[in-house]
């Protein structure tokens, strides 16, 4: 692929296609296996944990994992990426959750997946490069606070079935429940995060999530024969096994087809699927699937940077979108790539999507066989797993780093989003925060674009000027946000002047707000009767004259190449006729 074909490029299978085409041999198969299963491993609780997260079952997650996990990695276009049930989303899906049910959860879902095979269409992976980092930054600290808070409820052992949909009631709802703290559920939790940030001193291959999770569980254990009341995901949840009792845990079933209003609705009862439903489902699509562009793409971005290969960003996009269409109708939830499963899996030393697939096996076959096991894990370490989970995508370091040391505007912008996606949702706060940047940014561009006298300035002036002449020096945009403010200085600068020599050589962009700026000035120095010359006009200013159809008009507009050239044309002053008398005839 060639330098920028990345940017552009779309067809279904991207990755997978140019890895085979590349050569694929044995031991490149080998070391998909390993990374396969590698990640297969860490995926198995973290599917579990982020869907109960998201208010559905624990099975969703990983019916997640196998089928968006296996079908994106055959269909995207980042090699490395492994896809399945992330924490960005938490924050979008369990208000979806609460209010429609898995079935509109569903439902959402595949809406998300026809917008971003949308947006693969219309090629805009590379609006990725348009968000600025304290938007990001801002929004993923956001939703790692919301992480936090709603896992507050398994980590104390808070007797409360659900959690308020609104952030404050949510904060009055947990405050009010303190007191009911139950220890055991907190020992676990205390253990579980404990072993996680002891193990990472270790630097072992082995992740931190499972020998914390195994130690929980077994302490978990251990609480129960001793009386203890620690919930578990066995006691948390229950299925309806084929005889039609009522069965406790993780039901061995494969991911079945079924249409996604079908499933469990609002209280077990599943919705009637209608245009309406739809309709009041869109902004919710909307916000998965922006989200998971962004995180989808910035996690390969980061792939790329370590493996040095290149993604391509529309085939990516095309890949989340047919994988959250397809995933829905199996029973699967919202997914994108997930950075920390991706880079594991890079660093497990995969070499194709192929080990993305064979991760997705190896949870199926957990699905399958370990289920029983599966079924011990206490909601309190889980909770614990995803504390420390919310720790990581909060990039904590990095947003710190940009409250000492960016501009205030950034620092703004940062706050302005995290505070947004608290309080409300994180649509509102990505749109705030990009139009916050695209303001504040325009105001520093704006604020750069200056107008500088240099009539007397001998670097660019040898010879004196005639009286009743300026020579102005425009540097910077002339756009909307700033041609106003300049040509209103021209125009005070002019007063009881003869002519006006605007040097142009430092404007980069001439827009229609500049364009209708520079005609206005343009009137008022023909009423005034001000000749106007203009010098050293750059490509996209002199286009933009000439799409105009501004010409020269002798005596009150003209236009020169170089200002040496206008120069020559300014009439002679009293100091130049001198010069000219006094100098020697040939």
């Amino acid at each position: 692929m060639s330098h920028r074909a990345h940017l552009f490029s779309l067809r279904i299978g991207h990755a997978l296609r140019e890895s085979l085409a590349e050569g694929y041999t044995r031991q490149k198969l080998f070391k998909d296996l390993l990374a396969g299963v590698t990640v297969g491993i860490i995926a198995i609780p973290l599917a579990m944990a982020l869907a109960i997260a998201s208010g559905v079952p624990p099975q969703y997650g990983l019916y997640t994992a196998i089928i968006a996990g296996f079908v994106i990695a055959l269909t995207g276009g980042s090699r490395y990426s492994i896809s399945g049930p992330t924490a960005a989303f938490v924050v979008i899906l369990y208000p979806i959750a609460v209010k429609y049910g898995l079935s509109g959860l569903l439902i959402a879902s595949v809406l998300s997946g026809l917008l971003l095979v949308a947006m693969a269409l219309l090629r805009l992976g590379r609006l990725i490069e348009y968000i600025p980092e304290s938007v990001t930054l801002g929004f993923t600290s956001g939703i790692a606070i919301v992480i936090v808070i709603l896992q507050v409820k398994d980590f104390l052992g808070l007797p409360l079935a659900a959690l308020p949909e609104h952030f404050g009631d949510k904060i009055l709802v947990l405050a009010q429940a303190l007191p009911q703290t139950a220890w055991p559920s907190l020992l676990v939790a205390v253990v579980t995060l404990a072993v996680m940030l002891g193990w990472r001193r270790l630097h072992t291959p082995i992740p931190p999530h499972l020998p914390a999770l195994f130690i929980g569980t077994l302490l978990g254990l251990l609480l129960l024969q001793f009386g203890a009341d620690v919930p578990t995901i066995a006691s948390r949840f229950t299925y309806i096994a084929e005889d039609g009792a009522v069965a406790a845990g993780v039901p061995a079933y494969l991911p079945y087809f079924d249409w996604p209003w079908d499933r469990p609705g609002p209280e077990g009862v599943a919705l009637s699927f209608s245009w309406q439903l739809a309709k009041d489902l869109l902004a919710a699509a909307f916000a998965i699937a922006m989200l998971g562009a962004i995180e989808s793409l910035l996690c390969a971005v980061v792939l790329d940077n370590s493996s040095g290969q290149r993604h391509s960003a529309n085939s990516e996009l095309m890949g989340q979108g047919i994988g959250n269409i397809i995933t829905p109708f199996f029973g699967g939830i919202t997914a994108t790539a997930a950075l920390a499963r991706s880079a594991a899996n890079f660093n497990a030393g995969a070499q194709s999507p192929i080990s993305a697939m064979i991760h997705a096996l190896v949870v199926l076959l957990a699905l399958l066989l370990l289920t029983p096991v599966l079924a011990y894990m206490p909601m309190a370490a889980l909770a614990a797993l995803l504390v420390m989970v919310a720790w990581g995508m909060s990039e904590a370091p990095k947003a710190l780093h940009l409250l000492k040391t960016a501009p205030r505007s950034d620092v703004w912008v940062f706050l302005v989003c995290l505070s947004l996606t608290v309080i409300f949702d994180m649509v509102l706060a990505i749109t705030t925060g990009i139009l916050l940047a695209t303001i504040l940014f325009m105001k520093d561009i704006a604020a750069m674009t200056k107008v500088t006298d240099i009539s007397a300035s001998r670097k660019h002036i040898s010879q004196p000027l005639p009286a009743g002449w300026k020579v102005l020096k425009i540097s910077g945009p002339l756009f909307f946000a700033a041609a106003d403010r300049i040509f209103a200085e021209i125009a005070l600068l002019a007063e009881k002047q003869c002519g006006l020599v605007l040097y142009m050589d430092g404007v980069t962009l001439l827009d229609a707000g500049g364009l209708a700026a520079l005609e206005k000035l343009r009137h008022s120095c023909q009423t005034n009767n001000i000749e106007l010359l203009i010098a050293d006009l750059q490509f996209q200013p002199l286009k933009t004259l000439a799409k105009a159809g501004i010409v020269a008009e002798p005596g009150r507009l003209t236009f020169y190449a170089t200002l040496r050239e206008a120069l020559e044309a300014l009439p002679p002053s009293a100091e130049r006729a001198t010069q000219a008398d006094v100098a020697p005839q040939d």
